[in-house]
């Protein structure tokens, strides 16, 4: 289904030089990827989200949420970039000023081709060791999980960012220097209410960006931003590259 976007829009869009798109749950899901919430089915489904992602949780029972773990990789493993994430990875390839910050963890916009790329809560398919975030690609097996890290020996765990842990340092602050400095922000498929991540299209707007909402449903930003675009990621984008780059 064709979008028509206002022509204001397609102006803004053409002139924008410095460009960051902020990415949530909402594009992921159109790959097939349930939100985090929505994977609780199964086996899991007896389980909160915040038991099986947390700090404490590890420590309490690691072998539970390393196959936990495990389990959302296979779904992750299955996804495909969908026209979205492709429309995400063009204006990056024609527009030098562009960032991509994303909320996601499942690595799909990588997959797509970007690569001016924030992973703000990191990646479900790096493993890092708990004690010192030794980066890990293979480890011995063991017969009761998690395994050990080989430089350290402590436990292993996915490079994500918990429940209870902060953001990293310098994701956050590359993409808030981004954000203020940009003339465009894009945010899509997000609830603008996860922070300090959230802050970002608030802070891009604050500094005089256009900011441009990409969501089919209503959020905190809806009444803020310049303008709104309710339709899926997979739509919308690839009509927004259309008009940016034509």
């Amino acid at each position: 289904m064709a979008v028509d976007l206002p022509a204001e829009l397609i102006d803004r869009l053409r002139a924008a030089r410095r460009i960051v798109a902020f990415t949530g749950a909402g594009i992921s899901a159109e790959s097939g990827l349930s939100t985090f919430r929505d994977t609780q089915t199964g086996l899991w489904a007896k389980y909160r989200p915040e038991d099986l992602a947390t700090p404490q949780a590890f420590r309490r029972n690691p072998r539970m949420v390393w196959e936990w773990y495990e389990w959302r990789r296979g779904f992750v493993a299955q996804a495909a970039p969908n026209p979205g994430h492709h429309a995400l990875a063009q204006i990056e390839a024609a527009r030098p000023g562009f960032l991509l910050a994303t909320q996601n963890v499942d690595g799909l916009h990588a997959r797509a081709g970007s690569r001016n790329l924030v992973e703000l809560h990191g990646n479900i398919r790096r493993t890092i060791c708990l004690d010192h975030r030794h980066p890990a690609e293979s480890w011995a097996p063991v017969d009761e999980p998690p395994p050990r890290c080989g430089q350290c020996g402590a436990p292993l765990r996915p490079d994500v960012v918990w429940f209870g842990e902060t953001l990293p340092e310098a994701a956050l602050r590359r993409a808030q220097e981004a954000a203020v400095q940009c003339d465009l922000f894009l945010s899509i498929g997000t609830s603008t209410m996860v922070y300090p991540a959230a802050e970002l299209p608030f802070m891009a707007g604050a500094h005089g960006a256009t900011v441009i909402e990409i969501n089919p449903d209503f959020t905190p930003l809806s009444r803020l931003a310049n303008f709104v675009l309710r339709e899926n990621a997979g739509t919308a984008l690839p009509a927004v590259a259309s008009a940016m780059l034509d």
